[in-house]
């Protein structure tokens, strides 16, 4: 079975992914390091699908239901802030090696990795190649959610063929607007269903977005919060107030809010009740660098991330973190 997945919509350029934007295209790879396109291997997209399934059939079927914190996960992981493609998959290997890998890793990991600018300078066409990107994401997003229906059809009628991997999704940075479009673009091709999850727990790192993105609360207004909200069994917004790249981006934009992932959820509006925060600033050193990224780096966060994904009470975890 591959060990990495990749979906991408970068074009390519010799022995690297490019900064444009093309069709979707599917890839696994056996070993790292990963920042040599060589050691990847291009598939078609039911290819690429069959070989996901055939992955997650391999996970143990877990009973009794009560045990559901050790299943494992097929997760999908989109970057933000990258200025190149070597960058993205660096970033991806260090997760999957924090979380996905091993028998006692969480599962499987699939990378999303959009043609970002990677500069501060360069927000604004980042900002449109995301929304452009999330285009794309939908379209992934959709066929997940088309195949988690059959699936639970299928259970209906034969319990063994229950789905063995819960579906999960981590995004950092600006890889949270992709989502965010993403996510109400999936959700309005499927008629804006309710109480759907095509996503068990989504896990939002350093959030470059806007704070009051859930202020709907659980009223259904058709936003994009309200999208994310109801396809997401639980979100989970970690941030921190000494994210100076966060306050970087938000001295740039001027749009009116604060950043996510700098100042957690906005205290004076409504959120959905599956919706949190988590101040992750006590759980780095003193004089830790570039805290944007370093969510990746430690063990401190990696095992909050994985406890998220595990599905632990978030009163638990504010208890243990």
């Amino acid at each position: 079975m591959p060990k990495y997945w990749m979906v991408t919509n970068r074009n390519r350029t010799g022995s690297q992914l490019g900064a444009q934007r093309v069709a979707l295209t599917y890839w696994v790879a056996e070993e790292a390091p990963l920042e040599d396109l060589s050691r990847w291997s291009q598939l078609s997209a039911g290819k690429f699908k069959e070989g996901l399934l055939n992955t997650a059939r391999t996970f143990p079927a877990l009973q009794p239901t009560g045990e559901h914190v050790d299943q494992k996960h097929v997760c999908l992981f989109v970057h933000g802030y990258n200025s190149s493609w070597a960058e993205a998959v660096g970033r991806y290997e260090k997760l999957c090696h924090g979380l996905f890998a091993g028998d006692a890793g969480l599962g499987s990991c699939v990378l999303f990795t959009w043609p970002s600018h990677g500069s501060p300078a360069d927000y604004l066409p980042d900002r449109s190649e995301a929304r452009e990107s999330s285009q794309d994401l939908a379209e992934l997003l959709v066929l997940l959610y088309e195949w988690l229906l059959r699936n639970q059809a299928m259970a209906t009628r034969s319990p063994e063929a229950a789905c063995r991997a819960k579906t999960s999704l981590i995004a950092h940075s600006m890889g949270n607007y992709v989502l965010q479009k993403a996510m109400q673009l999936a959700w309005s091709r499927k008629n804006k269903p309710l109480l759907v999850s095509l996503i068990n727990q989504l896990v939002m790192v350093a959030a470059d977005v806007d704070n009051d993105l859930f202020a709907s609360g659980d009223r259904v207004d058709g936003s994009d919060g309200d999208a994310m909200a109801n396809l997401t069994y639980r979100v989970s917004a970690l941030y921190s107030g000494r994210d100076a790249v966060l306050g970087m981006s938000a001295g740039l934009k001027h749009f009116g809010k604060r950043r996510l992932g700098r100042s957690g959820l906005d205290p004076n509006v409504p959120r959905p009740d599956n919706v949190w925060d988590f101040d992750c600033s006590g759980l780095f050193p003193p004089d830790q660098p570039n805290i944007h990224s370093a969510y990746f780096e430690l063990e401190a966060t990696l095992d909050l991330m994985r406890d998220i994904l595990k599905g632990i009470d978030r009163k638990e975890l504010r208890k243990q973190y």
